[in-house]
């Protein structure tokens, strides 16, 4: 069973994964330790898990593959499916395409 606390009210020695990462830390493979509940009104409450930092494990560096792979998918973002033109900014997930493609009426390109 997992102890459950309420927001703000952990102990120390207990973070959430983006806090294991602020400090360089991973959970490196343990199970989630504890978990904070937030109450809200009409709805379930909002759920973060907890890892122990002691038996944390360090970030894995980077190596030049994994960079070169985090490039490459960066890259794809920044291509419009469309128009198959680098947009020079990551596609908007709600447009599915660049801004030009989107609203066509107002593109220079169509011009």
């Amino acid at each position: 069973m997992v102890s459950v606390y309420r927001w703000r009210l952990a102990p120390d020695g207990y973070a959430t994964r983006r806090q294991l990462r602020a400090l360089d830390l991973r959970p490196g493979g343990q199970d989630v330790a504890a978990q904070l509940e937030r109450p809200r009104r009409r709805r379930g409450p909002l759920v973060a898990y907890l890892y122990r930092i002691d038996l944390a494990k360090p970030v894995r560096p980077m190596t030049p593959a994994r960079w070169a792979a985090l490039a490459k998918a960066n890259r794809a973002r920044r291509i419009c499916p469309q128009c198959r033109t680098d947009a020079g900014y990551v596609i908007p997930a709600s447009l599915g395409t660049c801004v030009p493609c989107a609203s066509p009426s107002t593109s220079p390109r169509s011009a």
